[in-house]
């Protein structure tokens, strides 16, 4: 775990040309059918299910690691490859059946038409894959409010891998210092301290069960409005 930091790297108000947001455990309260596929994939596989509030605890770093933990209870175990290579097509297929059932966070909606009103250009980084992110953003209707989607698969790298930031603030011609973060987990903020950008955080989300006060964030914000009075256009 990222210990707590005394002393934010940025101060508010701070000053931003764009902003990027996390998908899963920040705008979208995904889960519920995360935790249900990988639940049918392991009963399809007659292994037990395992608890949501676990499954939960897991979330972040893509369906393959979600899988891997799945299979083996474990936050880093790595199953049996033919294992792991078996399960995978179980879990994707119940996931694609129950991709469209996830809800947006209470805010969301208000927080993203805050800021669009407010100017600021909008992207989307995740570490999900292309195939359920484009879909799932679309059929939440979410998809119109960015001009750029960066999943997980879309780069070489993903976070905590400070590329996908790099890549939108070259994409937004914005100085990374002023692109803006707002996530739920250690990935987003290991990825913002890498690539030099301020970061926020929901207290809502996937942390893997670890609050996020914890983390080396500039701010904790209740929803996606609270961010509003924390910036300034730069």
């Amino acid at each position: 775990m990222q210990p707590a930091t005394s002393v934010k790297r940025y101060t508010t108000p701070v000053p931003v040309q764009a902003i990027v947001i996390d998908l899963d455990g920040t705008m979208l309260h995904t889960a519920p059918e995360l935790s249900e596929a990988a639940n049918r994939m392991l009963r399809d596989m007659d292994y037990a299910p395992v608890s949501q509030e676990l499954l939960a605890s897991y979330i972040g770093n893509g369906i393959s690691w979600l899988v891997k933990r799945a299979l083996t209870g474990d936050m880093h175990a790595t199953p049996d490859a033919a294992l792991y290579d078996h399960a995978l097509p179980i879990f994707e297929k119940h996931y694609t059946d129950l991709l469209l059932d996830s809800k947006p966070f209470d805010g969301v909606i208000a927080g993203l038409n805050a800021m669009k009103s407010a100017g600021y250009p909008l992207g989307c980084i995740t570490n999900k894959v292309e195939r359920y992110t484009l879909p799932l953003l679309k059929g939440v209707g979410l998809a119109k409010y960015f001009d750029i989607v960066l999943a997980g698969d879309t780069l070489p790298e993903k976070k905590p891998h400070p590329m996908p930031l790099l890549h939108a603030a070259k994409f937004f011609g914005t100085p990374i210092e002023q692109l803006l973060l707002i996530g739920d987990s250690l990935s987003d903020t290991t990825a913002a301290r890498a690539a030099g950008c301020p970061v926020f955080c929901v207290p809502y989300g996937y942390n893997h069960g670890e609050p996020v006060e914890t983390l080396d964030q500039d701010a904790v914000i209740a929803n996606l409005p609270a961010a509003l009075p924390l910036m300034k256009r730069a």
